[in-house]
């Protein structure tokens, strides 16, 4: 029989409350760091993200705190504002039932209107460590009667360089308060923090065999730098997915790609590390109930990030390690769901993509874009070996570099084993990327762009009798022709209109031919 919340110590409280959202079953991580909290053991938990890590400590802290007392008795502390929050709404949500407060201190919220509300006595604060560390030298907040402190996403608090803020923390609460790391990476600075302030730490790493859920799709396309963004556009247009997270390295760019994904027809919004509270949180409210289709982010913003069902990452830019790469995919196919991640590399990069295969265990497969399908990159579809090689921006043309797709499969081609996950992760399978056609194709077959409306051009042709002017115009419009060889000498208003387009722009040629 598989292990139950009951028989973990659970209060049937709770336990009837995870059932009520669908919950009956604890994941790898929850089984191994419950029991251990509830002990008052301190633990030092390493599990990828999306398995469950929040309940792992937020249930074990509700039940170590006693609702009858007015004591502020157990902190959360999170990298982000947007992880705080989301941590601060489950543990809201759970600790109802046992009558337990809870408040969220962030930095980006009024300071004012949080020492208001800690006059209520919360049992149970989360917030970010500039912020709480604010409000402790202040004398606003008191800690020495606090139990439990927990640390989630604790490689990403050191980086982000919080060590002194979270020193200062510790040196206001009791000696015996429990002292809890969660994280999906373990860095030599969390090492040298544990080895100072933890007693014997409980050590749970539930990584070894569980890099990336195996639910998971791995691909990879391969452009010039400057595709990137064009080549983004044209996978989303193909998958169209409900919503789709963009990742990119650096932050100086996000406004030049959202101004491209826009200007493309695209919803689109953006999601900065230093952004205020209230605008992340408008952000992401539109992100999730799906008024906004496109979010593109950077790796500190992201950070802890749940949106549920999200069916598609990509990164604009390769992740700098492997770790990085797991959080950025680990915000797809959460808690058992599918989902698909796509890196856009240039072709200096493959060597990175082979680098993540091998630390992560997982398959990535080179794809190209073809006619509305993504297909292996050895493949070379028949229409393209045997018909003319399509005008392209790489050097090998539009099937390698991501041409605009049309509905149809090349003849005689393998479609690429795109998985029948696409429906149920939230891709259009019906559209084929043509419920929103690109800009521009709407031209007529043949048709070169901006060569629809254009005005009428002058151009010249070598003939038997000379070089002859002409002017290009409509197809019913016969051309008319000046010899300028002819035995017959121009007019002087020919000859002079001809002396003024010496060296003129094409467009002024055609304007003054148009009178």
């Amino acid at each position: 029989m598989s292990v139950i919340w009951e028989t973990m110590g659970i209060k049937a409280e709770l336990a009837a409350k995870l059932r009520d959202n669908g919950i009956d079953q604890p994941t790898p991580v929850q089984s191994a760091a419950i029991p251990e909290l509830l002990a008052g053991q301190d633990v030092t938990a390493r599990s990828q993200t999306g398995t469950g890590k929040t309940l792992a400590f937020i249930l074990p802290a509700l039940q170590r705190i006693e609702a009858d007392s007015d004591a502020l008795q157990a902190m959360v502390l999170a990298p982000t504002q947007e992880l705080a929050m989301q941590i601060y709404r489950v543990a809201e949500l759970y600790g109802e039932e046992l009558s337990i407060r809870v408040q969220q201190l962030i930095g980006g919220a009024s300071m004012q209107r949080q020492v208001e509300k800690l006059r209520q006595k919360p049992h149970l604060v989360v917030g970010t460590p500039g912020r709480i560390h604010e409000l402790v030298q202040a004398g606003k907040l008191k800690l020495h009667q606090i139990k439990l402190l927990v640390i989630d996403e604790a490689d990403q608090v050191f980086d982000l360089g919080s060590t002194k803020e979270v020193d200062t923390l510790l040196t206001r609460m009791d000696r015996q308060r429990q002292l809890a790391f969660f994280s999906a990476t373990r860095p030599q600075t969390m090492e040298a923090f544990e080895g100072k302030w933890m007693r014997e730490p409980k050590t749970i790493d539930v990584t070894t065999d569980q890099k990336l859920p195996q639910q998971m799709e791995h691909y990879y396309l391969v452009c010039d730098k400057r595709d990137k963004a064009d080549t983004a556009r044209r996978l989303i247009r193909m998958l169209n997915p409900r919503s789709a997270l963009l990742f990119i390295n650096d932050t100086d760019e996000i406004a030049n790609y959202e101004a491209k994904f826009s200007y493309e027809g695209f919803a689109v919004e953006t999601l900065y590390g230093d952004a205020d509270k209230q605008r992340r949180a408008a952000t992401l409210g539109r992100f999730r109930d799906g008024r906004c289709q496109v979010l593109i982010a950077t790796d500190v913003a992201a950070r802890g990030l749940d949106i549920a069902g999200l069916p598609l990452v990509v990164q604009l830019d390769p992740a700098t390690d492997a770790e990085h790469y797991v959080h950025r995919a680990g915000r797809t196919g959460r808690m058992g769901r599918e989902g698909t991640v796509v890196t856009i590399i240039t072709p200096q990069q493959r060597f990175i993509m082979s680098k993540f295969a091998k630390q992560l265990g997982i398959v990535l497969q080179e794809k190209q874009m073809y006619r509305g399908r993504l297909w292996d990159a050895d493949e070379q579809p028949t229409s393209y070996q045997s018909g003319p090689q399509r005008e392209g921006r790489g050097r090998e043309g539009a099937w390698r570099s991501g041409a605009d797709t049309g509905g149809s499969r090349a003849p005689g081609g393998k479609q690429a084993a795109f998985g029948q996950h696409r429906q149920s992760a939230g891709f259009d399978r019906e559209t084929n990327g043509t419920s929103s056609p690109d800009r521009g194709e709407r031209r007529s077959a043949g048709e070169r762009p901006g060569q629809a409306n254009r005005p009428d051009a002058v151009r010249y042709s070598r003939t038997e009798e000379g070089i002859v002017r002409q002017k290009s115009g409509p197809a019913s419009d016969a051309p008319k022709s000046t010899s300028l060889s002819s035995s017959k000498p121009a007019p002087k208003a020919v000859r002079e209109r001809d002396r003024k387009d010496k060296g003129a722009p094409k467009w002024l040629k055609a304007k003054r031919d148009s009178k």
